[in-house]
């Protein structure tokens, strides 16, 4: 089960990621050509939130049956020395948290601002940030933290 869940979460993250550029290119083209808030960039805003949740999903179970993360809290004073694990004992699931919590917010207030260019800008700044954040806590083939490959 543990690589099962591996393999989709590594996996996932590529549609994650891709909605939220695909999120990020409409609200950026709506905000700037003055646009009309469609039913299709509300669905995108909806699906980019949705797919983030499912994401988490998937990460805070394998979360919890991680030998790793296990590990980590039962040796916590010893562990926490390690950037592997502190990594994945705690960075990592912070950060990700911090970015679903900015999706889902970015995305309730876009949805209930008045004005579309409100709307798409709302959506702009808060989805740009949690992506930011995603970079950041992504553990990439090239990162100096810790890393992994783009597929497991």
């Amino acid at each position: 089960m543990y690589q099962t869940l591996t393999f989709l979460h590594s996996t996932f993250r590529w549609i994650v990621l891709l909605s939220i550029i695909y999120a990020l290119w409409r609200a950026y083209r709506g905000y700037s050509h003055h646009k009309t808030f469609s039913k299709t960039d509300d669905s995108v805003r909806h699906w980019t939130a949705t797919i983030a949740h499912i994401q988490l999903i998937f990460g805070i179970v394998l979360y919890v049956k991680s030998p790793i993360v296990k590990y980590f809290w039962k040796n916590f004073s010893e562990a926490k020395e390690s950037l592997d694990m502190l990594f994945f004992g705690l960075i990592h699931i912070s950060l990700m948290i911090t970015a679903i919590v900015l999706i889902t917010i970015g995305s309730a207030l876009a949805k209930r601002k008045p004005t579309d260019r409100e709307k798409f800008k709302t959506m702009l700044i808060w989805f740009a940030v949690a992506l930011a954040v995603i970079f950041i806590a992504i553990p990439w083939p090239f990162s100096p933290f810790v890393n992994r490959p783009y597929f497991r």
